[in-house]
């Protein structure tokens, strides 16, 4: 299925099947960005950026939020 053929049915769809679709959208993206931040973070991509701001906290350069 192209997504032509996606935005085609969509526009077939009542508003609360719009919102249920918006809802499943808005979950799945969630779920693949949580995966790749995974995915980054055992790969090592923010080692430095970790050890440098766990530096800093142990300097006393941090303020409480």
């Amino acid at each position: 299925m192209s997504v032509q053929e996606i935005e085609v049915a969509i526009t077939k769809l009542s508003s609360a099947e719009i919102q249920e679709l918006s809802n499943w959208i808005e979950e799945y993206r969630r779920q693949q960005w949580e995966q790749r931040l995974e995915q980054d973070l055992d790969a090592g991509h923010f080692d430095e950026l970790i050890a440098e701001l766990t530096e800093e906290y142990k300097l006393g350069r941090t303020k409480p939020l």
